[in-house]
C-alpha cells in the first residue's frame, strides 16, 4: 500500500493507493502469472515472477487478490493506472445526475402567481430534474391545511404532462410538501 503524505496550507493529508500491490509490496506465497501479452505463464514465486517483469522492464501488478492462488499481470503500472483513472471518468460522466428543484408558495397564492411557477416546474421536469412543491404556513395558517394540500394536488394536476407525483402532500411542521419526478424516470416505476 503506498501512503502519499501531501501539505497543503500547513494540513496534512494522506491519500492512499489502496488498489493493487505491485511488486516487493505482493508477499504471497504462489502466485498465477500473466505475462504483458495477456498469455498465462504459471504458478510461481512472486520472486520468480518479478524477475521477470524486471527483465521486460514492466511491473508485476496484483490484479484479482481474492483468487486462489491470487492473479499478477506483468504491465506497465503507470499506464495500467492511467486507463484505470480514465474508465472511472468516463463512467462518472455517464452518470445521470438528478437534483431536486424547489418552487415554494404561501396557501393564498393567486392564478397568475400559480401559472408563472407552473411554467418553471414544467421547465424543470422537462431537463430532467425533480421538482418539490412546498406551502408554508405562517401564523394562523396552519387552520387551512386542507386548502394547502388542495393547491398542491391542483398544481400537481396541471403538471401531470410532464411528470408524475412521487410522495404525496405531506405536512412537516409549517410546511407541506410534494414531490414531481419527470416522465419515464426510475422514480416512476
Amino acid at each position: 500500500m503506498h501512503i502519499f503524505y501531501f501539505i497543503i496550507w500547513g494540513c496534512i493529508t494522506i491519500a492512499r493507493d489502496v488498489q493493487h500491490e505491485i511488486n516487493e509490496m505482493i508477499r504471497d506465497r504462489e502466485i498465477r502469472v500473466i505475462d504483458a501479452d495477456g498469455e498465462m505463464i504459471g504458478i510461481m514465486k512472486p520472486a520468480e515472477a518479478r524477475k521477470l517483469a524486471e527483465e521486460a522492464g514492466l511491473d508485476l501488478v496484483k490484479v484479482s487478490p481474492h483468487a486462489k492462488p491470487p492473479v499478477c499481470k506483468i504491465l506497465d503500472y503507470g499506464k495500467f493506472r492511467y486507463e484505470e483513472i480514465r474508465k472511472q471518468k468516463e463512467a462518472k460522466k455517464k452518470q445521470k445526475s438528478m437534483t431536486v428543484k424547489e418552487i415554494r408558495m404561501s396557501v393564498r397564492v393567486e392564478e397568475h402567481d400559480i401559472q408563472v411557477k407552473a411554467r418553471n416546474a414544467e421547465k424543470f421536469l422537462q431537463q430532467g430534474h425533480r421538482v418539490k412543491l412546498t406551502i408554508r404556513f405562517r401564523g394562523r395558517e396552519m387552520i387551512y391545511t386542507n386548502q394547502g394540500r388542495q393547491v398542491l394536488l391542483d398544481f400537481a394536476n396541471r403538471l401531470k404532462d410532464y411528470g408524475t407525483v412521487t410522495k404525496s402532500p405531506k405536512l412537516e411542521g409549517r410546511n407541506m410538501s410534494i414531490f414531481l419526478s419527470p416522465k419515464g424516470s426510475k422514480d416512476n416505476k
